[in-house]
């Protein structure tokens, strides 16, 4: 191995022997992206454990000119976290920062290290009559400062919004290695340019994310957790309007789900079961809460929608769980659909977003052009209608060997499937990333598919706060050159 230079010794002396390492064994599990799709070789991996130790680090790289590539739980979807093939830059993990600073239920806030884990955070909240209104199926390794900095969603968007509107403070070292302290939770605050918001969705490409203050709610009371069948994505659409206009307050899941998604789960993941005893060619899950003691009583009035819902025709069938453990088993459908989909061959996945209105248009639309543009493929669209997101998957023909082609094949068909179908979300106003960012993955095709006021904006930002472009080259921002400035 070359000789360490003076200034990593000197990031190493930083993070002490927990927090450094340079062995090959230990740096590979996190220099391969969560889909596969890239990896990358980095100089070293660098483990803080204190906002103060990132400045410390930032500061030596600014000075040195070295790329820094933020990574929480590594479970990303765009190669947003991934380093790239130099090898020339530091990989700096946030796991060793995972301390959840405060709960304070009056206020309904918390702070977290940026390290804590979804689920952790979850559980911590219990225990003190509250809940955070973001979840996914990642939560078992999603950290909070991932979240923050890219602008996940989940299937709590409907009502709570994305994190953005969840996050109500950050702190974060920004590339120059000065600490921007912003966790105080003002509702008011006048001072200009809000940088809470750029970091915000920001990919680690203007600063490192190390705590946030999040916006809390009360635990849930009960909940009516439901299961129903349609024939078409335009009568999924009317079935949420219904919803949305008898209850918006209390309806907070609303997914869609084809068969053949369905049908994945059902073949690859154990344990779970068909919610409906006959077979729709689309399924939806329905989550209606109460949180309050004076709302309605989610059951009863899952029951009575449901009901109005069959007399009306608005869908074929409908299960309500009949406690938490089959509700858990109805989203546990839900949340292993990327799995299932990935146990089931290689496929291109687009996660994307459509005026609401349009969203079930686009799928029947995208569905037909795809496969008839390109024999053998198979399109699975699925995700949350309440908020026109779409997670648009794209199957290999059958004859594509998974391990011997698989990869190959996602490689050369991004190159023409993906453009079509970012090209269709466009031509219906609609956004080529939804909630997982644009990472490395996308990059050109926001370049392609954006105005020039989009693309100058982006690249004024990133240029005056990062001129030296050391903070995740190569993510989100299409530059001219993503080699750091000596």
């Amino acid at each position: 191995m070359p000789e360490i230079p003076p200034w990593l010794n000197s990031m190493a002396e930083i993070v002490g022997q927990k927090g450094f390492t340079r062995d090959a064994d230990e740096m590979q599990p996190w220099l391969t992206d969560w889909r596969g799709r890239y990896t990358g070789q980095s100089v070293a991996l660098i483990s803080p454990a204190s906002t103060e130790e990132v400045a410390a680090i930032v500061k030596i790289a600014n000075a040195h000119s070295v790329p820094l590539v933020p990574q929480g739980g590594n479970s990303g979807m765009v190669g947003g976290a991934t380093p790239d093939t130099g090898g020339q830059s530091i990989l700096v993990s946030l796991r060793r920062m995972n301390a959840i600073r405060s709960i304070d239920a009056d206020e309904q806030l918390a702070v977290c290290d940026a390290g804590v884990i979804l689920q952790t955070f979850h559980e911590a909240l219990d225990q003190h009559g509250q809940r955070f209104p973001l979840t996914l199926g990642g939560k078992g390794s999603a950290t909070i400062g991932g979240l923050v900095s890219t602008n996940a969603g989940g299937t709590q968007v409907l009502r709570h919004g994305t994190m953005r509107s969840l996050v109500a403070g950050v702190e974060a070292v920004l590339p120059d290695g000065s600490i921007y302290n912003g966790l105080s939770a003002l509702k008011k605050d006048n001072r200009g340019y809000d940088l809470k918001h750029l970091l915000i969705g920001g990919e680690g490409t203007l600063g490192i994310v190390t705590a946030a203050t999040l916006k809390t709610v009360p635990a849930l009371i009960d909940r009516c957790v439901a299961w129903a069948g349609v024939d078409t994505p335009q009568a999924a659409y009317s079935l949420f309007k219904f919803l949305d206009a008898r209850e918006s307050q209390s309806l907070e899941g609303f997914e869609i789900i084809p068969k053949s998604c369905l049908d994945a789960v059902l073949k690859h993941i154990p344990g779970t079961r068909p919610p409906l005893e006959l077979p729709a060619s689309w399924n939806i899950l329905i989550e209606i809460v109460r949180d309050k003691s004076a709302a309605p009583d989610p059951r009863e009035l899952g029951e009575t929608l449901l009901a109005e819902a069959l007399e009306n025709g608005l869908i074929s069938d409908a299960a309500i769980a009949a406690n938490e453990a089959q509700a858990e088993a109805f989203w546990k459908i839900r949340d292993a659909i990327s799995d299932a989909e990935r146990a089931s061959g290689p496929a291109l996945q687009h996660d994307i977003s459509v005026p609401v209105a349009k969203m079930a248009d686009f799928i029947s639309k995208a569905e037909v052009q795809i496969e008839k543009s390109f024999p053998g493929t198979k399109v699975a669209a699925f995700g949350h209608m309440g908020d026109g997101n779409v997670h648009l998957h794209v199957k290999a023909p059958a004859d594509v060997n998974p391990k011997s082609g698989g990869l190959q094949w996602m490689v050369q068909s991004s190159a023409t499937i993906s453009p079509m179908v970012y090209d269709l979300v466009v031509a219906m106003g609609g956004s080529i990333s939804a909630e997982h960012g644009i990472g490395q993955n996308k990059r050109d095709e926001l370049l392609r598919l954006s105005d020039d006021a989009r693309i100058m904006t982006l690249r004024a930002i990133k240029s005056a706060i990062d001129p030296k472009n050391i903070m995740n080259p190569g993510k989100l921002v299409p530059l001219a050159s993503d080699t750091p400035a000596s």
